[in-house]
């Protein structure tokens, strides 16, 4: 049984215009759309490039794509989902933008056309940008708590290598209170059950038993499995305390 033939309008987009010109990044972009088209489908000539930033939505190659997918009824093929959007807002803009075909990309092949596909790329679009907003906000805790401690975020400007060691001593102290920062937020995400636990089973109740209560209920631990240990009861009843 033949494929029925699908017809695609492709976008494509680079940061920089010295990167459109040289074809860095294009070349992978087109290498992707390509392997993704089955023999029977139709690509719609020529391809919209846009030289523009993720974080500019002003972009007039997308507004001509969307124009012609709304014209021909075609599909939007796009490689990767980063080079479209990095917010969910705007990624849901295009979707409703580009009439009934809707949007597809290389790097997400399970995702369907239409309905389905709008929902579940708004869905991963959303979560991607709480993670990003989450990152982000830790990283700036962490170098601000770094900065509390006085500890210097660069170096003298006129030796290149003492700059290079104090950012780099910056970002590792950064990472490790993120780091602490998450394991602390886990764990006092998992207080109430741990308290509940020791309530159900008395006071004197052992590590060992409050970890095979809370693993028998399906509680997960803060590393966001099921699995509780003595140990994992301890380390998390340390935190609550420090």
């Amino acid at each position: 049984m033949s494929e029925s033939p699908r017809t695609f309008v492709a976008y494509l987009r680079v940061s920089t215009d010295r990167q459109g010109k040289s074809g860095l990044g294009l070349d992978a972009q087109h290498a992707a759309i390509n392997a993704y088209l089955r023999p029977s489908d139709r690509l719609i000539q020529p391809p919209f490039v846009e030289v523009e930033s993720g974080r500019n939505n002003a972009r007039p190659m997308l507004a001509e794509a969307l124009a012609k997918c709304r014209k021909t009824g075609a599909t939007l093929l796009v490689a990767k989902l980063d080079r479209l959007a990095r917010n969910a807002r705007f990624l849901l803009s295009v979707v409703e933008g580009s009439g009934e075909g809707g949007v597809v990309f290389c790097d997400l092949p399970s995702v369907p056309a239409g309905p389905v596909g709008k929902f579940l790329l708004t869905q991963m679009a959303a979560v991607a940008e709480l993670e990003a907003g989450l990152i982000s906000q830790r990283t700036k805790s962490a170098l601000a708590a770094a900065k509390a401690r006085g500890r210097k975020l660069g170096g003298d400007r006129g030796y290149r290598g003492g700059w290079a060691e104090g950012i780099q001593q910056a970002a590792t102290e950064a990472a490790a209170d993120a780091r602490k920062q998450s394991a602390d937020h886990a764990a006092h995400r998992t207080a109430g059950a741990i308290l509940a636990a020791r309530e159900a089973l008395g006071e004197g109740a052992s590590l060992h038993a409050i970890a095979a209560y809370l693993t028998a209920k399906g509680i997960a631990t803060p590393r966001g499995n099921g699995e509780w240990t003595a140990t994992g009861v301890r380390r998390a009843l340390a935190r609550l305390a420090a």
